[in-house]
């Protein structure tokens, strides 16, 4: 009976404070306007930004725009008295490479080329080879450099057999294949996010037939023909690498207001900045992805900081967060989410917002003039939908679609946003999205494609629902088990 009247008390507490708009709120949502997100995204997805690629002068320059608005607007930095979180970041660039057999040396690019994330300097002498006519379970390979030639001169084995091969720690793998020097042999590698392998996994080379030929010799012949059964051969093969690996690093930029009775807890309001820059010579402006996200955020916060200077300040402290690297894989909220400013178990809610310019024109049933995504906000707390629901009915009356929570979606688009490092860690979130557009990651997402009136509602919802959950008396519970499988 306590049970049930406690559960009873919680609903009337909820229904009670949702059911009266809050005029202070709509005051201040009317400074979120078309006119200031088109100026801010006209900037930010611009050609002086050149795409906002993280680790380059392009998303440099962004943070630094960002920064310069946070401060126009009154928004104090949130990072100890600075605007910026850094974070450091990794390239590779192979300074030498050589194979030689039997005191015969190969060109690199002509008849070898490396994969540079498996290269470890290093100089390796091996007196014989593995040659491995599949991959099986009993070959000794343990330290001893494997010999692959692909069926064909390109097909290698099944993903799932590479990756077994490698965990039985073979000290180097040469995968035989034609055209190496119609391949491109990088000696840069990519932007990587940490130095840490919970396993080395083996150096691997891919080799010209050539290169195969010197090694297997008379039983090359039948390597090729894929009929020669697996067997050690005696040869001389060095392997010397050398590569150096440069540190730079990229920023998350954060902003904030504080609170006041309740400012030791915290919203986070958040948008990826970050987009995948210049392409084969093309400008991916990346004006919804996310541009359209991050100037979502300035408007709010500028909603915000009025309201704070009008003596109309928010219970909790808001954390404005524009994160880099999420094109990357997650990079600027994950660095967040393990080394963060404030608590995360303070932290009420994580309202992520990731393209929400665009309308989506694949839904033929609903208006897509008033329509948005809503994902995860089912996960990790039972009160979220109907907080989110109730306060889009009192204010904004915008179709939030839902689909993309069921498990079952093949695009996984709840693992794919930076919402899901903080979801990860607990924090309940909710990721405002409006679809898969054919200018996803093209160079034609341009600003002039965004629907501004739209993008001003959807946005202006985001503010509605950041003010309530700053400004209502508990954290949101935390009562659905966490769950949380590989991205």
């Amino acid at each position: 009976m306590r049970t049930f009247l406690l559960a009873a008390l919680s609903l009337l507490a909820f229904s009670v404070s949702a059911q009266k708009k809050n005029k202070t709120a709509e005051q201040f949502s009317k400074t979120i306007t078309e006119n200031d997100l088109k100026t801010h995204l006209y900037i930010l997805a611009g050609p002086e930004m050149e795409g906002r690629e993280t680790g380059t002068a392009g998303q440099r320059k962004a943070a630094e725009y960002l920064k310069q608005q946070f401060q126009r607007i009154g928004i104090a930095p949130a990072n100890n008295g600075n605007y910026e979180q850094f974070y450091p970041l990794y390239k590779d660039t192979l300074k030498d490479a050589t194979v030689a057999v039997s005191g015969k040396k190969f060109e690199f690019g002509k008849d070898f080329s490396a994969a540079l994330n498996s290269v470890i300097t290093s100089q390796q002498f091996f007196s014989e080879v593995v040659y491995m006519s599949k991959v099986d379970t009993t070959t000794d390979i343990r330290g001893k450099a494997v010999v692959i030639v692909a069926k064909n001169g390109t097909q290698l084995p099944a993903f799932n057999d590479i990756n077994k091969l490698y965990s039985r720690q073979p000290a180097a793998v040469l995968f035989v294949v034609n055209n190496i020097d119609k391949q491109p042999s990088p000696r840069g590698g990519r932007l990587t996010f940490s130095l840490y392998r919970s396993r080395q996994t083996p150096l691997v080379v891919r080799v010209s037939e050539a290169v195969g030929e010197t090694l297997l010799k008379e039983d090359f012949a039948t390597a090729k023909a894929q009929t020669l059964e697996t067997k050690t051969l005696a040869t001389e093969l060095m392997l010397d690498f050398r590569k150096e690996t440069e540190i730079t690093q990229a920023s998350n930029v954060l902003g904030m207001i504080e609170g006041t009775d309740k400012k030791d807890e915290w919203i986070i309001i958040s948008a990826h900045y970050d987009h995948v820059g210049i392409i084969n010579g093309k400008l991916h402006p990346g004006a919804d992805d996310d541009g359209s996200g991050t100037v979502g955020v300035l408007e709010v916060a500028e909603a915000f900081a009025k309201a704070k200077a009008a003596g109309k300040g928010p219970r909790r402290s808001i954390l404005f967060l524009a994160v880099s690297g999420e094109e990357k894989g997650l990079w600027g909220s994950a660095y967040y989410a393990d080394h963060p400013v404030f608590p995360l178990e303070k932290t009420s809610i994580d309202i992520n917002i990731d393209m929400i310019g665009r309308k989506d024109d694949n839904i033929k049933s609903l208006d897509t003039n008033n329509h948005v995504y809503l994902i995860g906000d089912d996960k990790l707390s039972s009160e979220l939908p109907r907080f989110v629901d109730s306060i889009n009915n009192m204010y904004i009356k915008i179709i939030t679609d839902r689909k993309y929570n069921d498990p079952k979606d093949p695009n996984r688009l709840y693992y794919r946003s930076d919402h899901y490092n903080f979801a990860a860690k607990g924090v309940p979130i909710v990721f405002f999205f409006d679809g898969i557009h054919k200018d996803y990651h093209k160079p034609s997402d341009t600003p002039d494609k965004i629907n501004y009136d739209l993008h001003e509602k959807r946005t202006r919802l985001v503010f509605f629902l950041a003010w309530d959950a700053a400004n209502r008396n508990n954290m949101f519970v935390r009562d659905i088990p966490l769950n949380v499988p590989p991205r």
